[in-house]
């Protein structure tokens, strides 16, 4: 898998190294502390996985113009700033195995930054002149803003259901995704029932992605992930494996959970929590749904012709399905 990672990362370098050139030179600004903290989320990494899906979906919808990779950039941002005030709002100290920008400059100038990017990418937005690109830019960013204040109610509830689980992760995560996809459809001038395919793959992508993430918070090698294991429970984020151990274990053992969800004991919670996780099978649960969503987004596909961009959005489906960090 790790091989054929490299072989796909390859052949999307010459696009990966367009958007880095893009971040930069959109974000110029006479604000010092704004280059430092978008200098450090540079240098933090990050797969570029919105502005690839944005400009795969233009490219495969028609689009050739050589903006793209600026216009892409509206989705990095975006996501950029939903991490600046994740790490304020979960009080994180690490971020991709780097201390978070939150615990260098402090929690004001962070949330200031993060609602710079904001703005950034909506004026990109508005340069395209294009108000169909700003209808989808408007609801979505609304949708991720409800994920956040739906993740912030559900801190540390314990009782939160599966379907509460799905709201959060698809207005927090998968709308984003999707509107690079159905944006990059629309720069591509493609019909209503193309552009609502490619908007439901980015959609089913990005449920996947999430889902994935949250499993690999269980069973991810800490080096690889850049943070320690059951770090989401100890920021009091309840995710699907989870939910479903407590719902399918006896009441001695939820209460057992419960205790050491709620004392934060993550070394404990490790050691106690991932060997239930087998034993009900809640990995192979969680695993399972990811890749219901992974043929669900190959199936919205199959109403484009045969490309290079679709087979390269075959193969990251399959990539982010089975990824281990």
């Amino acid at each position: 898998m790790k091989l054929r990672q490299k072989m796909i990362l390859k052949r999307l370098e010459p696009d990966i190294e367009r958007i880095n050139l893009a971040l930069s030179g959109n974000l110029a600004t006479h604000v010092t502390l704004i280059s430092q903290v978008w200098d450090h989320i540079l240098i933090s990494g990050g797969k570029r996985i919105r502005p690839l899906l944005f400009l795969l979906a233009a490219r495969m919808c028609g689009c050739r113009e050589d903006h793209l990779p600026e216009v892409s950039t509206i989705f990095e941002y975006l996501h950029a700033a939903t991490l600046l005030h994740d790490d304020v709002v979960d009080a994180a100290t690490v971020r991709r195995g780097h201390s978070s920008a939150n615990t260098i400059w402090g929690n004001q100038a962070v949330i200031l930054v993060g609602d710079f990017l904001l703005s950034k990418a909506l004026s990109i937005a508005v340069a395209t002149r294009h108000i169909r690109v700003m209808e989808v830019l408007a609801r979505t960013t609304t949708y991720m803003a409800e994920g956040e204040v739906l993740q912030l109610v559900n801190t540390g509830r314990l009782e939160m259901t599966e379907e509460e689980y799905f709201d959060v992760i698809t207005r927090k995560t998968a709308k984003l995704m999707s509107a690079a996809c159905q944006i990059g459809a629309i720069l591509g001038g493609v019909d209503d029932r193309l552009e609502e395919a490619m908007a439901d793959f980015g959609l089913n992508l990005g449920i996947t992605f999430q889902l994935v993430d949250d499993i690999l918070d269980f069973t991810g090698d800490p080096q690889e992930m850049g943070k320690p294991v059951c770090n989401d429970l100890k920021e009091g984020k309840i995710t699907l494996p989870f939910i479903h151990t407590l719902r399918q274990g006896g009441p001695a053992e939820q209460d057992r959970l419960r205790r050491l969800v709620q004392e934060s004991d993550v070394a404990r919670l490790s050691q106690e929590l991932v060997p239930l996780m087998k034993k009900y099978g809640s990995i192979d649960y969680a695993r399972g749904l990811a890749r219901h969503y992974t043929l669900k987004a190959q199936k919205n596909l199959e109403a484009f012709p045969s490309s290079t961009e679709k087979t390269l959005f075959l193969e990251i489906t399959d990539l982010l399905d089975n990824r281990t960090a």
